[in-house]
């Protein structure tokens, strides 16, 4: 069995602007008003590890994970109050097709916090089961998320190992997991179309309208 792991924020959903705009607004709410908003100044480009920083910059006190249960409701409130989030075209059908298919397994690993991770894909009819997504909540580095959605995968499918894994996602900080994992990777969106092409990723898509698994399996000899 092989097994897929998929971003979700502009990989699965159109949710950067809501997300984005909840995550700071949440972050001021708290009191954290000065914030480094260029996320690629990160280390981890994950929610847990950018409140991380500026909670410790702004309130001058350790972080502590015990903070993200009352970060992540507010961010989710936030969400509620903004136009629902799509689905990336196709994505739907994506997510449905490998859950049906016997030769693939299916996790989620998000730098998002996962109650508004529920929501995006809620909203977006994207196909799911809790137990396969994997958010930023106790974890701060991409890497870290993806292995433990691996993990999860593992024990949700009974299997030992995966024959071939899978990561898909929309920014730099995906295919740099992936690479560090020593994972396939598939690039999605226009957006860091640059940034995939200068590290010659084999495989990307504008969307999922038109993705061939036939395809993808033959460059990467699954």
């Amino acid at each position: 069995m092989n097994l897929i792991v998929f971003d979700i924020d502009d990989t699965l959903t159109k949710s950067e602007y809501q997300h984005q705009l909840a995550y700071v607004n949440a972050m001021k709410a708290f009191g954290i008003t000065e914030i480094n908003q260029n996320w690629r100044d990160y280390k981890h480009h994950t929610d847990s590890f950018i409140l991380k920083e500026n909670y410790e910059q702004n309130l001058k006190d350790a972080f502590d994970f015990s903070f993200v249960e009352r970060f992540e409701t507010k961010m989710t409130e936030l969400i509620l109050t903004m136009q629902a989030v799509t689905a990336i075209k196709g994505a739907c059908t994506a997510v449905e097709s490998f859950s049906a298919n016997p030769n693939y397994a299916v996790a989620f690993a998000t730098g998002s916090f996962l109650k508004p991770a529920f929501v995006k894909l809620n909203q977006a009819g994207i196909q799911y089961d809790s137990d396969l997504v994997v958010g930023s909540n106790t974890i701060f580095s991409r890497e870290g998320i993806v292995e433990q959605a691996m993990e999860n995968a593992k024990v949700f499918y009974q299997v030992d190992a995966f024959d071939h894994i899978i990561a898909v996602g929309d920014g730099i900080w995906d295919l740099k997991a992936a690479k560090n994992l020593d994972l396939h990777f598939i690039g999605i969106g226009t957006k860091n179309y640059s940034d995939f092409k200068k590290e010659h990723v084999k495989f990307h898509i504008e969307d999922w309208s038109a993705f061939d698994l036939a395809e993808a399996e033959a460059i990467f000899g699954i």
